[in-house]
């Protein structure tokens, strides 16, 4: 005999609950199975157990301090464009549940969990002000030679005898003896005639060890650096273009002029109105030059990041940087131009381990407090809806399961962190999950009292209950949105657990729950209303309505039966109605007043 279709759906969803559950065991065993042996991939830091927050395990406090020069003072707005942009080149390294505040009047103080990687040290200590500058000269690091003409006179430099990177020489100092002014006023930031006597002698001398991360020069000066690897010198010319004038920087494949992928990643800028006219004057110079004046460096705290070379004028702001970048060097770069631009240049002031500042007691706590509602929730299940209760024990153990291995796996792929408010928002989610089963049960319940048998009460039930589960999830998820959106540090691990849990509930409830109502309605045990089942129509009051005649429960010795005073509660107007009609004085069992003869 085939299977009716109730049970065909409940079958199906459960299969596909199965699935869900399996693919996400599955995901987040092999990439631990893979992390254990050590292999490099998307697996890395892959493990059963979700790592701790700051407040719960401790981790690493980095204090960045303002350089200042020439009398220079720090605005307090000024510092809190520097912790909003950090804290966004922060968590676009995948690092969640940090902290970053202000520290007096020049100090930014940045807490992150555990010990980061070094790539997300760099992020942070690299946190400096970016800048577009043209190329006038560049060559390597241990050899070099500058020529260009200042008004007839040339200045030339030939193969320095300059430390190798790496040595401890002092930093050099200019000779004073030599020109610093340009004999004649440059007409560009390409003009050669930056290039004096002296700025030739200091890029002869330059050593990337000792002098790059001393390298300074106001924006509207020529500049000698060298790039973040010490593999090359520069001469820099004034900067044009402000990394503050960037509004989006992305990585991706980049495309030929067909559109088609060429397998290569490359970085996609966008400026906003004011850099995108100061990008097509630029550009549009820098083509008719020559290498190496036809380059544009990209300078973070001075040092040039990357130098590509103009190929064409960009006059629509849309700019794109290739070069041999792989898809974590690209997404770095991309970051760096993105997030970038702060108002001030800072230095490491200290780098130190914290221990955690609540720790496992708080955790342990805080478990104990989610067990405590669980068990309540339970107890609460089984004085009011007896065997079914059980249908409510099983639902949140699914959904704990679900929500455990989203975690783990959201904890290693993506940087996630657990915080106390995210625990917080665990357990919080037991009560929000246990109200869609209470609404879901009521509803079949009040399908019962109107005469329905359990099968139909549960599917009529269902469509009226998913409608109001639906209602409040979406409630409670848009709340986790505007929270994730607006909030910072721990409020946002709050926000991030209570949305997750929020989509859980209605996966259970749509795939577990209500299958296994559609199942246990079969069985004698609840389909016949054991007084035990929870689903008795008895015990709820239940009242039949058929041709517009009413039941009334019926009166022993003065007294309605058990479920009488639920079922007249309950009664419609028409009922009530009825039923005062039936007994009045005089009325037939018909229903019909008697004639008096």
């Amino acid at each position: 005999m085939a299977r009716s279709t109730p049970v065909k759906k409940a079958i199906r969803s459960l299969t596909w609950l199965l699935v869900i559950i399996a693919g996400l065991t599955a995901l987040n065993g092999t990439a631990t199975v893979l992390n254990d042996s050590g292999r490099e991939g998307w697996w890395n830091g892959a493990s059963w157990v979700p790592e701790l927050a700051l407040d719960l395990q401790g981790g690493t406090q980095i204090t960045l301090a303002a350089q200042l020069q020439n009398g220079e003072t720090v605005s307090s707005q000024q510092l809190d464009q520097a912790v909003t942009i950090i804290r966004q080149r922060i968590d676009s390294a995948g690092v969640s549940e940090s902290e970053i505040t202000k520290q007096g009047s020049q100090n930014i103080v940045v807490s992150i969990p555990g010990r980061p990687d070094n790539a997300t040290l760099e992020r942070i200590e690299a946190s400096a002000k970016l800048s577009f500058r043209p190329v006038l000269f560049t060559g390597a690091a241990s050899s070099a030679e500058v020529g260009g003409e200042a008004d007839g006179a040339s200045a030339s430099a030939s193969p320095s005898a300059s430390a190798e990177p790496g040595s401890e020489t002092e930093p050099y100092t200019p000779n004073p003896d030599l020109e610093s002014t340009p004999t004649a006023s440059p007409t560009n930031g390409s003009d050669l005639a930056w290039i004096t006597p002296q700025l030739a002698d200091v890029y002869e001398n330059y050593n990337c060890a000792a002098d790059n991360e001393l390298a300074t020069a106001p924006d509207d000066e020529p500049l000698v650096t060298c790039s973040t690897d010490g593999t090359a010198k520069y001469i820099l010319g004034p900067v044009e273009v402000e990394g503050s004038d960037i509004s989006d920087a992305t990585n991706g494949l980049a495309t030929d002029s067909q559109g088609n992928s060429t397998n290569t990643w490359a970085v996609n800028l966008e400026f906003d109105g004011q850099g995108s006219d100061q990008f097509a004057d630029v550009t549009s110079r820098l083509v008719t030059l020559q290498a190496p004046q036809n380059q544009f460096a990209v300078t973070l705290d001075n040092q040039v990041i990357t130098a590509p070379s103009a190929n064409a004028a960009i006059t629509d702001g849309r700019a794109q940087i290739t070069g041999q970048f792989t898809q974590d060097s690209s997404k770095a770069l991309a970051d760096q131009l993105k997030f970038g631009a702060l108002p001030l240049s800072f230095s490491v002031q200290s780098n130190e381990t914290i221990t955690a500042t609540l720790g496992q007691t708080q955790l342990v706590s805080g478990l104990i407090a989610g067990l405590i509602g669980l068990i309540l929730v339970v107890i609460y299940s089984l004085i009011q809806y007896r065997a079914l209760a059980f249908v409510t024990v099983l639902s949140l153990i699914i959904a704990a399961a679900l929500t455990y291995l989203v975690i783990a796996i959201l904890s290693w792929r993506e940087g996630y962190r657990l915080s106390l408010a995210g625990v917080t928002g665990l357990i919080v989610a037991i009560g929000i999950t246990a109200d869609s089963f209470i609404v879901y049960f009521e509803r079949i319940r009040d399908e019962l009292r109107d005469g329905r048998i359990l099968e139909n009460a549960v599917e009529s039930g269902w469509k009226r209950a998913i409608r109001t589960v639906i209602a409040s999830d979406t409630v409670n998820f848009l709340a986790a949105i505007t929270l994730f959106i607006l909030a910072v540090g721990n409020v946002k691990g709050f926000a991030l657990t209570l949305g997750i849990t929020t989509v859980i509930d209605l996966i259970v409830v749509s795939l577990f729950t209500h299958p296994m109502l559609q199942l246990i309605a079969r069985t004698r045990f609840f389909g016949d209303g054991h007084r035990l089942s929870g689903l008795d129509p008895k015990a709820l009051g239940a009242v039949y309505r058929g041709r517009a005649r009413f039941r009334e429960p019926v009166v022993v010795s003065g007294r309605k039966k058990a479920g009488g005073r639920e079922a007249v509660i309950r009664q419609t107007i028409a009922e009530r109605k009825a039923a005062e009609k039936n007994t009045r004085p005089g009325a037939d069992a018909s229903g019909d007043e008697g004639t008096n003869s």
